[in-house]
């Protein structure tokens, strides 16, 4: 079991009165135990079995503009006085930055609603063994099928975060995952994987493991046989499992330490239209059971839901304390970055989405990272499948697809099939006129 949030708050309280008794004007401290328990199958046998359990203090502590933090995972009273004292000395050599400060004490969350993040359910490894066998089993009942691996991870966590100005709060948290990675070979002995996969607070919200092997061993032979294609100008479909990407890509352009640094193709962006006018974008903290919810962010400021994208414009930028004040502007609790990001869905329906073009190029996998922040340049390895007449006609592999964040956002069309299954969400997305650059 997790340690309960007494024992976490007497260790975050010591630590905030000795900093301030040896000096310190303000500190904080963050006391976090989490425990994990994996087990991994591959080909009908145990492949891997493995238990952590992590127990950490991390400590900030400030004298004036100066700032220095440390952390240790031994919370004797002794050690942590120790590095208490050892984080004030190497405060009182620190340069001074104009800018480092707790956040402003009206803006700490002071109300905690229940979201639902904890489930006390707990899986035992036989169980979890069961499960991964019958995902395998589900997947191996395909031929084409000739290995594969699962995986099962529970995950049990808890914390604690204090300052100097009153602030003292935290929760438990829990995660249940697993996911099936299947191979499959054709008649040409030429090979393709997928994989499929779930993830949830809850125990009993899990997709059953029959369904992720299913599912897992189709895509992987639906990948079977690929062709190459020419290099040419056309729409591309995302898959839903990667279109998020984009949102991925906007989160990090739009984060107040990229505009601070002038590191952003949209710094001096706000109030204007980036998107189409149809397109909407939300970061939504308090969604019970979701996957990145939270009551407060990383700095104990209070979170509330956003509109950053609102009919096409951008509205916000994601911003903390420090880059805040860089940029003369409120923390809006995005310290540690966004929570439940997603698209409001669109008014087409999946199939619709397909037929718009008469020939456009389904992605389902991009490798690489190529995303360049300060031009917005786009470049990326890929696979997926041709789609002629809304019809999957053949499946494609070894392509690069390219354009320009400015260009793609403004191109954007949303089909109406958005579920949150990730902490990041997107619908199937439509984008018109990309480069792709085949054999």
């Amino acid at each position: 079991m997790v340690k309960d949030q007494e024992y976490l708050k007497k260790k975050a309280s010591f630590c905030i009165d000795l900093a301030k008794k040896l000096g310190a004007t303000e500190s904080s401290a963050a006391v976090m135990h989490s425990i994990s328990e994996t087990v991994n199958y591959r080909n009908k046998k145990l492949d891997e079995s493995d238990r952590s359990d992590s127990l950490a203090i991390s400590l900030t502590t400030y004298i004036g503009k100066k700032k220095s933090s440390i952390t240790s995972s031994n919370l004797n009273d002794d050690n942590i006085e120790t590095l208490i004292e050892r984080c004030i000395e190497t405060t009182k050599i620190t340069p001074e930055d104009e800018y480092n400060s707790l956040p402003d004490k009206e803006l700490l969350a002071d109300k905690i609603n229940d979201l639902n993040l904890y489930d006390d359910d707990h899986i035992e490894n036989d169980e979890k063994i069961e499960y991964l066998k019958e995902a395998e089993e589900a997947a191996l009942q395909k031929k084409e099928i000739i290995n594969t691996e699962t995986g099962f991870t529970e995950s049990k966590s808890n914390f604690i975060l204090a300052n100097s100005n009153g602030f003292i709060n935290g929760y438990k948290s829990s995660s249940f995952s697993a996911s099936c990675v299947a191979v499959a070979k054709d008649a040409n002995d030429k090979m393709e994987r997928d994989y499929e996969f779930t993830s949830t607070c809850h125990l009993q919200d899990m997709i059953r493991p029959q369904q992720i092997g299913s599912v897992a061993a189709k895509k992987t032979i639906q990948k079977l046989n690929p062709k190459k294609i020419e290099s040419e100008k056309i729409s591309i479909i995302f898959d839903r499992r990667i279109s998020k990407g984009i949102l991925g890509v906007l989160a990090n352009a739009i984060s107040a330490s990229s505009i601070a640094r002038g590191t952003s193709f949209l710094k001096g962006k706000i109030d204007e239209e980036i998107f189409s006018s149809s397109i909407n974008i939300y970061d939504k903290p308090d969604i019970v059971k979701g996957l990145g919810s939270r009551y407060f962010d990383s700095e104990g400021v209070k979170t509330e839901e956003l509109k950053l994208v609102d009919c096409g414009v951008l509205k916000h930028y994601l911003v903390d304390t420090y880059n805040g004040k860089k940029l003369n502007l409120k923390s809006n609790g995005r310290s540690g970055g966004t929570s439940n990001l997603f698209f409001e869905k669109g008014s087409v329906s999946y199939r619709e989405l397909l037929k718009l073009n008469k020939r456009v190029l389904y992605i389902t996998e991009t490798i690489g990272h190529g995303s360049n922040l300060v031009t917005g340049d786009y470049s990326v390895g890929a696979n997926g499948f041709m789609i002629e007449d809304g019809i999957f006609k053949y499946p494609v592999s070894e392509i690069t697809i390219a354009g320009n964040f400015k260009d793609i956002f403004k191109n954007i069309t949303l089909a109406d099939d958005l579920e949150f299954k990730y902490s990041t969400n997107a619908p199937t997305i439509l984008i018109e006129g990309m480069v792709v650059a085949g054999k």
